[in-house]
C-alpha cells in the first residue's frame, strides 16, 4: 500500500495518494479548521490486488478537546470521539499544541481499490475542530505514512516562526522579533533541539515540537536578562524560497578522523532572530546527530580584530579606501518629515538634489540594512538652501535590534561650507550592525533641520547583504548517531544555489488546494488522481448550474 497522508500545517497543503474534498472549513495557515457539521474527505487508493487487511488512522489536532466522528467507506470507526486537552509547557491548556489520536481499523473496512476516510464536527458541537495532518497505514507498518510525511516535510528547510517572550515570575508574553531558520547538512534531516549566541552576547536554546508548529526555550539578552522563549510556525518554505535579503551562509565542509580531514557536503545555515549575527550554534535532529560550529564574524579578518565597536584597528583614512552600501538600506524612517511638499527621508538615498525636511532642531534618522555591515564610514550632503538648516552636531549609532543603541561616531562644531557639500566621516568598528541612527544634536540655530543624502561605507569584504560578499568559515565538531564526535570545519561558499523548483498549487472550489506532482506517486496513480480531479471539478460545475450560480 502506497504512503497515504495528508498534511494541513502548510498553504497549499501536502498530499500523497489522495484527493481532499471539503465542506465548512476554513484553511487556516497551519491547519484546517472545521465548524459545526464540516467534514473532510480523504479520497485514496490501496492497489487493487490487495487483500483486506487491518489499518490504522492516526488523526493529529490542535489544541482543546472537540468531538470529532471518523468514518471509513461509511462504516463508523469513531463516533463523537472527544481529543484529550492540550497542554503546554507552562502546565495550561493550550490552543497550539498538537496531539495525535490513533484509530484501528478492522479488517474488512478497509477495502482494495478506491477508498473515502471521512473526518466531521457534530451538528451540535459548538467548538472548533482543528486539523493539522491525517495518515492511513497498514497495521502491520504503523508509521510509513508518518515517515514519508517527515521526508516530505524535509524539502520545506526554511522556518519563519512568530516569537514571544516571558520574564520570569510574570504571566504576560511579550511579541519579540521572528525567528527565521534554515539548517540542512544536506541530509533533510529535521531539526529538533537548537541553542545559540549572538555577537552582542544574547543567547537562546529551544526545543522544536514534533511537527515543527511551534517551539519552546529559553532566552538570555545581552543584558543578563532571561525568561522563557516560544513560537509559532509563521510561513515555510523549499529552500532558497524565503532566505532572500537573509544573513544565509553556506559552507563547504570537511569531518576530522584521526588527523585526516575529508570532505563531508555542504552546511546551509541561517538562524536570524531579529539581534545580532550569530556566532555559535549548536544543534540536534530527528535522527539523534548532534553538532556544534563557532562561526568566525564575517567582517573579521582571521587572527585579526573582532571586537566590539571601536575596536578593530585605527579607522580609514577616508571613505575612497571603503566599500559603498548604501544601495542595501531597505528603509530610512525619520522622526519628522515635510511630506506636504515631498521632502522626506527617502530622498537621502538618492543621487539626485531632492532633500529632507524636518520641522525640529534634533531630529532622527534610523536606517535598516537588508543584513548586518560594520559601518567604518559616512558621507553627509548638505542641502539647497539656508544654512542654518544643517546639521552641527550629531551621533552615529548602532543597534541589532531597534531598541539598544550603541554610539560608534559624535561630531560637533562641523559646518558645511557651501550647498550641496559632501564631507566624509570614518571612524573605527568591528561590530556588524542591521540598524544605523544618525541623532542630530544641533543645527546651525534654525528650528528646521534639512540634508540632501546620506551615505554609509564599510571595509571590503565586510558583511555587505550581497550575494557574492564573502560571509564566515567555521569550527566545531559533529556527531553521528550512535557514533563518536569528530572535528568539522567549513570553508565559505558563495552565492546562492539554484534548486529552487516552482511549487504549484492554487485554491480549487471545494478541493482542497495540493501540490499535485508530489500527490501522486507513478503514472497509474497520477492518472487516477486526475481523474478524481476531473470528477471533483464537473460535480461542483453541475451543482453550481443548478443552483443558478
Amino acid at each position: 500500500m502506497e504512503p497515504v497522508f495528508a498534511d494541513f500545517s502548510t498553504t497549499p497543503a501536502r498530499l500523497s495518494n489522495a484527493v481532499v474534498g471539503h465542506h465548512r472549513c476554513g484553511i487556516a495557515p497551519s491547519h484546517l479548521a472545521l465548524g459545526a457539521g464540516g467534514y473532510i474527505k480523504l479520497d485514496f487508493s490501496t492497489g487493487r490486488e490487495e487483500k483486506s487487511f487491518e489499518a490504522v488512522v492516526t488523526v493529529t489536532t490542535l489544541g482543546a478537546s472537540v468531538p470529532m466522528d471518523v468514518l471509513l467507506n461509511g462504516a463508523l470507526v469513531a463516533e463523537r470521539l472527544a481529543v484529550p486537552a492540550a497542554y503546554g509547557a507552562s502546565g495550561g491548556e493550550g490552543r497550539d499544541v498538537s496531539q495525535e489520536t490513533v484509530l484501528s481499523v478492522p479488517e474488512g473496512v478497509l477495502t482494495p481499490g478506491d477508498n473515502i476516510l471521512t473526518i466531521r464536527c457534530p451538528a451540535d458541537e459548538e467548538g472548533i475542530l482543528r486539523l493539522t495532518a491525517v495518515t492511513v497505514d497498514p497495521a502491520q507498518d504503523s508509521g510509513g505514512a508518518r515517515r514519508a510525511l517527515e521526508a516530505r516535510a524535509s524539502r520545506r528547510s526554511v522556518f519563519a516562526f512568530s516569537t514571544e517572550r516571558r520574564a520570569p515570575g510574570t504571566t504576560a508574553w511579550q511579541s519579540a522579533p521572528r525567528l527565521l531558520l534554515h539548517l540542512d547538512r544536506g541530509d533533510r534531516a529535521v531539526p529538533a533541539h537548537l541553542g545559540w549566541r549572538t555577537a552582542d552576547g544574547a543567547e537562546a536554546a529551544i526545543g522544536l515540537r514534533v511537527d515543527l508548529s511551534g517551539f519552546h526555550g529559553h532566552y538570555r539578552a545581552p543584558d543578563g536578562a532571561m525568561g522563557e522563549f516560544r513560537g509559532t510556525l509563521a510561513d515555510r518554505w523549499a529552500y532558497p524560497e524565503g532566505t532572500a535579503g537573509a544573513p544565509l551562509h553556506r559552507f563547504s565542509t570537511e569531518e576530522g578522523r584521526d588527523g585526516d580531514w575529508r570532505p563531508a557536503g555542504e552546511l546551509r545555515l541561517l538562524l536570524d532572530d531579529g539581534g545580532a549575527p550569530v556566532e555559535r550554534v549548536s544543534w540536534s535532529d530527528r535522527r539523534g546527530n548532534a553538532a556544534s560550529v563557532t562561526v568566525r564574524a564575517a567582517d573579521a579578518e582571521p587572527g585579526g580584530p573582532g571586537g566590539p565597536a571601536g575596536s578593530g584597528g585605527p579607522a580609514p583614512t577616508t571613505v575612497d579606501e571603503l566599500l559603498d552600501i548604501t544601495d542595501t538600506v531597505t528603509d530610512v524612517e525619520a522622526s519628522d518629515e515635510f511630506e506636504m511638499m515631498g521632502e522626506v527621508a527617502s530622498n537621502l538615498l538618492r543621487k539626485a538634489h531632492n532633500k529632507w525636511l524636518a520641522h525640529d532642531d534634533t531630529p532622527e534618522l534610523d536606517f535598516t540594512l537588508r543584513q548586518p555591515a560594520a559601518v567604518v564610514g559616512y558621507r553627509l550632503t548638505s542641502a539647497n538652501d539656508f544654512p542654518d538648516r544643517d546639521p552641527r552636531a550629531w551621533d552615529l549609532q548602532g543597534s541589532h535590534d531597534g531598541s539598544t543603541w550603541t554610539t560608534l561616531d559624535s561630531r560637533s562644531g562641523e559646518r558645511f561650507a557651501h550647498r550641496h557639500e559632501t564631507k566624509d566621516f570614518t571612524f573605527a568598528n568591528a561590530t556588524a550592525y542591521r540598524r544605523y541612527r544618525l541623532l542630530v544634536t544641533r543645527n546651525g540655530g534654525s528650528n528646521e533641520t534639512q540634508l540632501s543624502r546620506v551615505q554609509f561605507f564599510t571595509r571590503g569584504g565586510a558583511a555587505t547583504g550581497s550575494a557574492d560578499a564573502p560571509a564566515s568559515d567555521f569550527i566545531g565538531y559533529y556527531a553521528p548517531a550512535g557514533g563518536s564526535p569528530v572535528g568539522y570545519r567549513g570553508t565559505t561558499v558563495p552565492g546562492p544555489e539554484s534548486d529552487a523548483g516552482q511549487r504549484p498549487g492554487g485554491p480549487r472550489e471545494q478541493l482542497l488546494a495540493g501540490e499535485l506532482g508530489e500527490t501522486a506517486q507513478g503514472l497509474d496513480n497520477a492518472a487516477r488522481l486526475i481523474g478524481k480531479l476531473a470528477e471533483y471539478l464537473r460535480t461542483d460545475a453541475s451543482a453550481a448550474g443548478r443552483r443558478g450560480d
